[in-house]
């Protein structure tokens, strides 16, 4: 993905990448105990709707709650949990980066073949360059 070692340049691209590079963007640390659960080995997933996350950092570390958003434009995601008043008194969702969450649970009940995805590419082995 990014090849080059100067900060303009990793920033540059990650403004300019499409949407489908973005995916990458919107990982996020698994729970070691549901990776042992599921046989899974990957340390990382993408976030998705429907996913049971905690927050790690930030004023509302420790909360948790359910993903209702992604924003892969933005490369943030919303959690139904994290909320705040505006001006005229409605509630309405923080942002938060994916990084700043690790995921609790996946939802596999709207993405089928989720959890079949994940084990495949974690026994997959990488090739060396």
């Amino acid at each position: 993905m990014i090849k080059s070692s100067k900060r303009r340049a990793q920033r540059a691209f990650r403004y300019a990448a499409s949407l489908n590079l973005r995916q990458h963007f919107a990982h996020a640390h698994v729970d070691k105990s549901l990776r042992s659960r599921l046989g899974i080995s990957l340390r990382s997933a993408r976030v998705a709707k429907g996913d049971t996350v905690k927050v790690m950092a930030g004023k509302n570390k420790g909360k948790t709650g359910k993903v209702t958003q992604v924003d892969l434009g933005r490369g943030i995601i919303y959690v139904e949990s994290l909320v705040r008043k505006n001006a005229r008194g409605k509630e309405r969702n923080i942002p938060i980066a994916p990084s700043n969450v690790y995921i609790l649970d996946f939802d596999t009940s709207s993405y089928k073949g989720r959890l079949e995805r994940l084990k495949k590419v974690a026994q997959v082995p990488k090739q060396k360059q």
